[in-house]
């Protein structure tokens, strides 16, 4: 960035989801940020001032290469993704377009820059890709960004296809992984797993919830603020992003009981197998996130200090008094 041109034009892909939301509402009042927000549809959040908003499908190339030119930004967020693991197992064409084939659709309409700025440098669009954990089989948890992927299941082998995409393309990248990401959404049209524990119990309904499956819940602010870093600071690379704690699905739940003060008793223990889901989960993940903390500046929230945040915005938003 230069004295000409003081402001970085930001263009987030998903901006009515979770993270998009906490992406928008963290960059649409900063001076030295120009955003961009694109989704499918209309424009779902309550905020329209600060931002640009386009409707954009990114499995339509043509849609892509239009907004792309449009804007021309100098950093892309890619946030959309079809991530219910159990239909992208059943709807796999589907899984596959949004996935895969719209990032190759997005990083294909970035234009290289040929003419150098004021400070002599060729300026270059920087793609920040999110991916997931679950690339990781879950053996050999917690892992960090130089771990061998083994997909186990088809939505697992779309994001690291998409990964493969990334790296081999001639932007520079930054693919950020991360892992159960919780908190509360202006629309709350699909409900993270720390929602959907609060709602079920908070109705007194009996949730099952497995006890062999292990995670790091991720703070969608905390997330949004390390996407936002690597787009200011530049980093390119791969970025292992979570929380600090790995516990177990079953603790996550009862955490969430016990910080609303919630009857436990509602929660039943099952293991994975009784689930019959679609797709094979990894049993344990967690990231080392040194990287992270040493070159974004990234420091998670505690899952108690998250649930703090979580039960705010739950107030404002009428579901808690």
């Amino acid at each position: 960035m230069t004295a000409q041109n003081p402001t970085k034009k930001i263009l987030i892909t998903g901006s009515n989801g979770l993270l998009g939301q906490k992406l928008v509402y963290a960059l649409r009042q900063r001076k030295d940020v120009t955003l961009v927000a694109t989704s499918r549809g209309d424009n779902r959040l309550k905020e329209k001032a600060g931002y640009i908003y386009e409707p954009l499908d990114i499995t339509d190339k043509a849609e892509v290469q239009n907004i792309i030119a449009k804007h021309q930004p100098d950093c892309i967020i890619n946030t959309a993704a079809m991530t219910n693991v159990d239909a992208c197992e059943t709807k796999r064409e589907e899984c596959r377009l949004i996935n895969v084939t719209a990032v190759e659709n997005i990083l294909s309409s970035i234009k290289p820059q040929t003419s150098p700025d004021a400070s002599g440098l060729i300026p270059q669009t920087q793609f920040i890709h999110l991916s997931t954990d679950f690339v990781f089989d879950g053996n050999n948890g917690p892992y960090s960004e130089n771990d061998t992927p083994n997909p186990l299941s088809y939505y697992a082998q779309s994001k690291y296809d998409s990964e493969k995409v990334v790296m081999q393309s001639e932007t520079p990248w930054t693919i950020i992984r991360t892992i159960i990401i919780y908190g509360v959404s202006e629309n709350m049209s699909r409900l993270n797993l720390i929602l959907w524990a609060f709602k079920s119990l908070n109705d007194r309904e009996k949730i099952r919830v497995v006890t062999d499956q292990f995670r790091a819940p991720t703070l969608a602010e905390d997330l949004a603020d390390a996407c936002i870093s690597a787009a200011i600071k530049n980093k390119t690379g791969l970025y292992h992003v979570s929380g600090k704690e790995t516990m177990s699905i079953i603790q996550i739940a009862t955490a969430v009981a016990d910080y609303f003060g919630l009857d436990k008793s509602l929660i039943e223990p099952v293991a994975s197998a009784s689930l019959n889901q679609a797709a094979r989960r990894p049993p344990r993940t967690g990231f080392i996130i040194d990287k992270a903390i040493r070159e974004l500046d990234y420091h998670p929230h505690t899952l108690t200090g998250g649930l703090e945040i979580v039960k705010k915005q739950l107030i404002e938003a009428g579901w808690l008094k």
